[in-house]
């Protein structure tokens, strides 16, 4: 970090007097990870799955530090005072954005105010829009038909886009990281032709996704799957649904002969046995914002298919 913007930053935490410093002290340890060294370049990643893949990139030419813990669902996640400071202290801030991380919006527009460099990884994409049937809110712009879908880490030939983006980034800030950037971005693709091959025993029939919220919108559209409906009709899962949203879906799934529904992160267990009760379905679990163990995308990405194609096959 320039020596301009360490000098205005502690000014600012100065100038905010001993409660800042107390709220910050006092908020603890807030789960974030971070592979933090003195006097190294840092990068900040907003949330796991997304971190997954910097830290593949960035490997050990900087620190690479992710605010929101594994687990967290990024639509309702919150920054502590710490996170703000540690975001606010960053050389690079990678976020997702096109809303997703909702409790970061005004941090975020700060940060780019007091011109911390931040690399928007749907800045980088042809993003996909919510289609017509999908279910999404029409009197939210943000939800309503045409509107830009954020779960852009569902579909691996999109990321690797993202990480091509991102290294160039990182290279112009002195990261030099191009020839790690090129290999995950190979890898990334490789992910994405054995994907596609796992399917290939699904006929267009059994290609039905009926989900917890409006989170596979990306792996439908690149592995030929049809959105049947969700069980909250909406982009973000902080949305609830209605008994007309659950009237609306039941004839849905009876409608498309839908065997399976699929709940996520977010998603109201007891309202999901309801609904597959009602609906005469099974429900089976998958993680669609949560790494596994291993902290790896591809292991990710390829739990998340096998899950689903195992489903629809029984």
């Amino acid at each position: 970090m320039s020596q301009f913007r360490h000098l205005k930053w502690v000014g600012r935490l100065v100038a905010a007097g001993a409660a800042v410093v107390f709220v910050a002290t006092s908020c603890g340890a807030n789960g974030s990870t971070s592979d933090a060294t003195p006097d190294r370049l840092s990068v900040v990643v907003t949330y796991s799955i997304l971190g997954s893949l910097v830290r593949d990139v960035v490997g050990t030419s900087a620190d690479v530090t992710v605010l929101m813990p594994n687990g967290s669902d990024p639509h309702e996640w919150q920054p502590s005072a710490k996170d703000i400071e540690t975001l606010q202290h960053a050389d690079l801030v990678v976020t997702n954005g096109l809303g997703l991380e909702a409790g970061l919006v005004d941090v975020l527009k700060q940060a780019q105010d007091d011109h911390i460099d931040v690399f928007v990884a749907t800045d980088h994409i042809n993003p996909r829009r919510v289609g017509e049937g999908e279910g999404a809110d029409p009197t939210d712009e943000d939800q309503a038909v045409g509107a830009k879908d954020p779960h852009i880490w569902t579909d691996p030939s999109v990321m690797a886009e993202v990480v091509k983006a991102l290294g160039e980034k990182l290279s112009s800030i002195n990261i030099e990281v191009s020839e790690q950037a090129a290999k995950v971005s190979e890898d990334l693709l490789t992910l994405d032709h054995n994907i596609e091959k796992s399917f290939s025993a699904l006929d267009p029939a059994q290609r039905l996704l009926i989900t917890g919220h409006e989170s596979l919108g990306y792996f439908a559209r690149r592995y030929d799957f049809t959105l049947i409906g969700a069980i909250i009709p909406n982009l973000s899962s902080k949305s609830e649904a209605s008994a007309a949203d659950m009237t609306s879906l039941i004839k849905k799934i009876k409608t498309n002969q839908v065997r399976v529904i699929f709940t996520e992160l977010g998603t109201s267990g007891d309202v999901a046995d309801s609904l597959a009760k009602d609906a005469g379905v099974k429900v089976v679990e998958v993680s669609t914002h949560v790494l596994p163990d291993d902290g790896s995308y591809v292991t990710f990405m390829t739990n998340l298919a096998s899950t689903i194609v195992t489903a629809l096959k029984s």
